[in-house]
C-alpha cells in the first residue's frame, strides 16, 4: 500500500475547499487539510509577482496519484497551478487503511 500526499496551492480557501470536496466526493482523495494564507512571490510572465494563497495537503492512494492531480488542475482558477506529490515514508498503518478504504472503498 502506497500513501501519497498532494501539496496544492489555490486562489483562496473557497476555492481549495470547493476542488477539495469535489475530489473526495469522486474518490481521488481521501481528505485535504486547508491551511492557513501564505504569501507567494513567484515569477509569472517576465514579471516577479506576490499574491495571498491558500496552500492545501491532500491524501491519497497511489493508483488515484495522476488521476487527482489531472482533476485539481481541471477545476482550479489558475492556467499553470502547484501541484506536487510527495511519498509518505512511514505512517500509522490505521490510518493507511483508512485512506485506501476511502478512495478505494465501494461504501
Amino acid at each position: 500500500m502506497t500513501i501519497l500526499s498532494v501539496y496544492a496551492v489555490f486562489a483562496n480557501a473557497e476555492e481549495a475547499e470547493r476542488i477539495g470536496r469535489t475530489v473526495i466526493e469522486e474518490r481521488l482523495a481521501a481528505c485535504i487539510n486547508i491551511l492557513g494564507p501564505c504569501r507567494s512571490i513567484y515569477r509569472w510572465q517576465g514579471r516577479i509577482e506576490t499574491a495571498q494563497e491558500v496552500a492545501a495537503i491532500l491524501k491519497t492512494h497511489n493508483w488515484k496519484a495522476d488521476e487527482l492531480i489531472a482533476r485539481i488542475a481541471s477545476l482550479h482558477s489558475y492556467a499553470v497551478p502547484c501541484i506536487t506529490l510527495s511519498p509518505i515514508d512511514k505512517l500509522l498503518r490505521s490510518y493507511a487503511d483508512w485512506v485506501e478504504d476511502s478512495v478505494l472503498g465501494d461504501d
